[in-house]
C-alpha cells in the first residue's frame, strides 16, 4: 500500500476540517444577535469602580456604583443602588456620596470620571451596557475590521479560536485593534481585549495639548446554564494629558451578577469571587 498519497492529502483534509475566518465570524455575528435578545430578558446588578491616579501614583479620585439594570425596549435601565466617592483635596482624602459630590473650581476629575463611566458602561441602547464600538463583532462592526484565524488553544478545558481583527485600510469608523478569544462549538466571544489601532494626530497634540495612551480594554463572557451568555467582567486603563496641566493615569472596572429572568422568580447565580 503507497502512503505518501495519504501524506500528501492529510494535510488538506485536516485544513479542509477548519472553517474558513470567514465563516467564523458570520457565526458569531449571527450568535451576538441572538445573545442581545436573550439578554433583554434579564435584570441584574452591575458594579463600577473608576479610578484617576496623578502621575506620581497618589490617587486624585475614586468612584465606586452599583446599580439595578432593567431591560427596556429599545436597550436598558439602569437604577444607582449605592454610591461612594473620594477624592483629594489639598493633600487630604475627602469622601462624599451621590447627593454631596465634591466640587472645586475646575473639577476636570468629577466631570471625567462620570463621563467615562457612562460612555463605556451605559451605552442605553445596547442591552448590556458596553459601548458598542468598543468590541467589533457584531455584524455592522464587522464590515470596518480584518479578520485573522491566529490558530486554536484550549481555555478552562475548552477549544477557543484564537482571532486578531485591526481596521480596513481608510477606515476612519475603525478604531481598534486587538484579539478575541472565540468558543469553538458555540462560536460565541469567551473574551475580546482591545487597544487604539492609531495614536493621536500630533497636530492634535501640539494645537490642545491632549494625548491619550495605552487605551485599551477587555471584556469576558460566561455561558450560563439556559444558554445566555453575558459579558461579566470588564476593564480598561489608559493615561491621559490633556489642556497641557492636566494628566492622570486611569482605570475602570466593572463585574455584573445577580443574573433574573424579568418575567420569572428564577435566578442565576454567578460567583465573581469578591468579598
Amino acid at each position: 500500500m503507497r502512503l505518501w498519497p495519504l501524506l500528501v492529502l492529510s494535510p488538506c483534509l485536516l485544513l479542509a476540517e477548519e472553517p474558513a475566518i470567514d465563516q467564523i465570524m458570520a457565526r458569531v455575528a449571527e450568535n451576538q444577535a441572538r445573545a442581545q435578545e436573550l439578554r433583554s430578558a434579564y435584570v441584574y446588578n452591575q458594579k463600577i469602580v473608576a479610578r484617576f491616579h496623578r502621575t506620581n501614583g497618589k490617587l486624585a479620585r475614586e468612584e465606586k456604583s452599583e446599580y439595578v439594570v432593567t431591560p427596556t425596549p429599545a436597550g436598558i435601565e439602569r437604577k444607582l443602588s449605592h454610591f461612594e466617592g473620594k477624592c483629594e483635596r489639598h493633600g487630604k482624602i475627602i469622601t462624599y456620596g451621590e447627593t454631596d459630590r465634591i466640587k472645586g473650581d475646575l473639577d476636570i476629575d468629577g466631570d471625567l470620571i462620570r463621563d467615562i463611566v457612562t460612555d463605556t458602561t451605559g451605552d442605553k441602547d445596547s442591552k448590556d451596557g458596553l459601548a458598542r464600538g468598543l468590541f467589533p463583532l457584531t455584524a455592522s462592526e464587522q464590515d470596518k475590521y480584518i479578520f485573522t484565524l491566529l490558530g486554536q488553544e484550549s481555555l478552562r478545558g475548552r477549544p477557543v479560536y484564537r482571532v486578531s481583527f485591526r481596521p480596513k485600510p481608510h477606515q476612519e469608523d475603525g478604531s481598534w485593534k486587538g484579539e478575541a478569544l472565540i468558543d469553538v462549538a458555540e462560536l460565541q466571544p469567551v473574551s475580546v481585549t482591545t487597544r487604539l489601532a492609531s495614536k493621536i494626530p500630533v497636530a492634535v497634540k501640539v494645537l490642545l495639548g491632549t494625548d491619550i495612551k495605552d487605551l485599551g480594554f477587555a471584556v469576558s463572557y460566561q455561558k450560563f446554564d439556559d444558554g445566555l451568555w453575558f459579558p461579566v467582567s470588564y476593564g480598561g486603563e489608559f493615561h491621559v494629558r490633556a489642556v497641557f496641566f492636566y494628566a492622570r493615569n486611569m482605570s475602570i472596572s466593572m463585574v455584573n451578577s445577580g443574573f433574573t429572568r424579568a418575567n420569572v422568580t428564577t435566578k442565576i447565580a454567578y460567583d465573581t469571587g469578591e468579598k
